[in-house]
């Protein structure tokens, strides 16, 4: 039995388009060939040097990079378990990542070396491989092990169901919980890639800039854009005006970036002036995209889209495509061609058009569980159907709105406040740079609705000023009782707004009101 994994990919790709552009790295140009050849060493270096096997965990703290595919690809040939992890994290949650997935080897940038050594004491690691840099006693660099492999195609018997990536949960709230994608999952959100918009072709480019380590800046375009052979531009790290020359100088033809990337990308003063004309499609993705952004690139000539997916999910569900991207504002779109979607009631029952429920999936792209939690999984897999935790509605269309997550929503005075809907009305005031509703304990009514708010540079207004904007613009009861001041919304790595925190600071709580 061959490879019917993802690491087939490569090999195909070298036999099909072997001479095209896989990576482009400051200013270093990989072929699939290149590719194909140098993952099939690291590979049969892991196998024979370290020991891994089939099954064993990779752990990847690497930035952006050749070395991060690479990783992914090896481990996937070998049918081993690729385990990206956020850099960002501190060195007891990277040890936490890495106990849970007992991990055998890590494979870290010297850059991120510091974190990497405070992070494997009491793990289960053996070895520690060190990508760009003089590595300490005891541990390996990477070109020198992957010099040792032999380039040759290892005929693993790797099947689709097999995992070959735990891709941690954000963990806005409690431990970050592992979902097992299989290779299947990763093949089938490849075809729903191939299925959006105007398509993905094999003469495409985009900059892969949002972090690797998370599903989005992974699973949108990054691992599709290999089944297919077209051209992945890295950066190691977002800057706004180099992400812009990039785009320019390389002629991006499609681009993945979540809401506050493509909101500063706005910011750059010169933006004009950057050749944007090869971009026939800008995606947004991994929170609501305020409509200021949306409007902004379209008044640019960008065909602009939303789409949105989970790291469950590998990660696409649906989008929201240009053509209805305003007339639609504030929806996630329509389920894909291979992504079933229902808007049920606590009891499973589908509940009729734009009568609020729990978003449910079905599909190839449905991640196996979570790892080693077969409670969770349960939980998840309720009746057959992934069940999301987000609450939303379906219009007689099939536009799915999401409302918010169960844990987010506001209930006061026995009254639903969902708090993307306040934030979008916050948006839209001239001087919000960006808003954050969440609700903290209230004596009276339960909870109360409160609104943290960045303004632009140079355009603060009292907060009453914005109360009353609210106010003109909706209920009275969904309005913010109070809107705190910040400098910057607190965020994840992967730019998701930490309302944990915010609660904590301005609530004495971490959590939701429990209800």
């Amino acid at each position: 039995m061959m490879d019917a994994g993802i690491g087939s990919w490569l090999t195909k790709r070298a036999g099909l388009s072997g001479d095209r552009v896989a990576l482009v790295f400051r200013g270093r140009r990989l072929t699939y060939s290149e590719l194909d050849a140098r993952t099939s060493q690291l590979a049969r270096a892991l196998k024979d040097d370290l020991g891994i096997r089939r099954g064993d965990r990779v752990g990847m703290l690497l930035l952006n990079s050749p070395e991060f595919i690479e990783t992914m690809f090896a481990a996937a040939k070998l049918g081993a378990i690729a385990v990206p992890i956020n850099f960002r994290l501190a060195a007891p949650e990277v040890s936490y990542v890495l106990s849970d997935a007992s991990a055998d080897v890590l494979v870290a940038h010297e850059q991120l070396g510091e974190l990497a050594r405070a992070a494997i004491p009491g793990t289960r690691v053996r070895h520690l491989v060190v990508v760009d840099g003089a590595p300490g006693t005891g541990e390996i660099a990477y070109e020198e092990l992957l010099g040792s492999g032999e380039p040759l195609t290892l005929d693993m018997q790797v099947t689709p169901d097999d995992v070959h990536a735990l891709m941690y949960t954000s963990g806005t709230t409690g431990r970050p919980k592992g979902a097992m994608l299989t290779h299947a999952n990763t093949m089938a959100n490849a075809r729903n890639a191939l299925l959006v918009g105007r398509g993905l072709r094999e003469t495409d480019v985009t900059v892969t800039v949002a972090p690797m380590f998370h599903i989005g800046g992974l699973g949108v375009h990054s691992l599709p854009f290999i089944y297919i052979g077209a051209t992945n531009v890295v950066l190691a790290s977002f800057d706004p005006a180099a992400t812009l020359a990039t785009m320019a100088a390389e002629r991006a033809t499609v681009q993945f970036l979540v809401p506050a990337m493509w909101g500063a990308l706005m910011q750059v003063p010169d933006f004009d002036s950057y050749d944007l004309s090869a971009l026939e499609l800008a995606v947004s993705g991994g929170a609501p995209c305020p409509l200021t952004i949306i409007e902004f690139f379209q008044g640019k000539g960008v065909p602009f889209q939303e789409g949105f997916g989970m790291t469950e999910t590998a990660p696409i569900v649906s989008v929201l495509d240009a053509a209805h991207v305003k007339e639609k504002a504030g929806s996630i779109g329509r389920p894909l061609m291979h992504v079933e979607a229902r808007i049920v009631d606590d009891f499973d029952r589908d509940m009729p058009p734009d009568t609020v429920g729990e978003l449910v999936l079905r599909g190839e792209n449905i991640f196996a569980g979570y790892w080693m939690l077969p409670e969770a999984t349960a939980e998840a897999f309720r009746n057959g159907w992934f069940h999301t935790g987000d609450l939303g509605r379906v219009d007689d269309e099939g536009f799915v709105t999401l409302v918010d997550r169960k844990k987010d929503m506001v209930i006061t005075g026995g009254e639903n406040v969902y708090p993307i809907e306040v934030e979008q009305v916050l948006f839209r005031h001239p001087a919000v740079r960006e808003a954050s509703v969440f609700g903290v304990p209230n004596a009276k009514w339960g909870e109360e609705v409160v609104a943290a708010v960045a303004f632009k540079p140079d355009a603060a207004v009292p907060p009453s000023e914005l109360i009353a904007y609210c106010r003109e613009r909706l209920a009275h009861f969904k309005c913010p009782s109070r809107v705190e001041v910040v400098g910057e919304l607190p965020r994840n790595a992967t730019g998701k707004v930490l309302k944990t925190r915010l609660r904590e600071m301005y609530g004495g709580s971490s959590s939701a009101v429990s209800r």
